[in-house]
């Protein structure tokens, strides 16, 4: 995680020849963060181990409503035209953080399952689990204030 910060960009490149799966996190109350997420997805392109790597793009901080830029529509559209997964989360109140990683996991795992090349025990069966499910709250957590966190992640 650099944060988009440019002093790193160059250490980032690095990181993505091994990496299997990102997840592209932006600011919903943030144009500019929107906005550089299309900059990351050339560079993952470029820079990646293979043309296919999983991408999930989140827009962060679904819980500020009334200062949010960047709406859910504009936000699954740009999902759609770059062919990634779209998830809405809230790292303060701990919506969605750890489905956005089980959706990537399973996405990157059950891309390995259909690679013939890929030697795993065929007993295991990986859930079906999509962004959409998550977002309309079928899975995970919905919006509400959870008075027992005091701290942002809770990993």
């Amino acid at each position: 995680d650099t944060a988009g910060q440019e002093r790193y960009r160059s250490l980032t490149t690095s990181f993505f020849r091994d990496a299997m799966g990102f997840l592209l996190v932006f600011d919903l109350t943030n144009e500019t963060s929107f906005l550089n997420v299309r900059n990351w997805i050339s560079e993952i392109q470029s820079n990646a181990y293979s043309e296919n790597v999983d991408m999930i793009l989140i827009g962060n901080k679904c819980d500020l409503d009334t200062e949010r830029i960047i709406t859910k529509a504009r936000a699954l559209e740009f999902a759609r035209q770059t062919q990634v997964e779209y998830i809405e989360t809230s790292a303060l109140q701990n919506v969605n953080v750890a489905e956005s990683v089980e959706l990537l996991l399973d996405l990157v795992m059950n891309r390995l399952e259909e690679n013939e090349n890929f030697s795993t025990k065929k007993n295991i069966h990986l859930p079906k689990r999509t962004s959409e499910q998550i977002n309309s709250g079928l899975i995970g957590n919905n919006i509400k204030k959870r008075k027992d966190l005091s701290f942002c992640c809770n990993y």
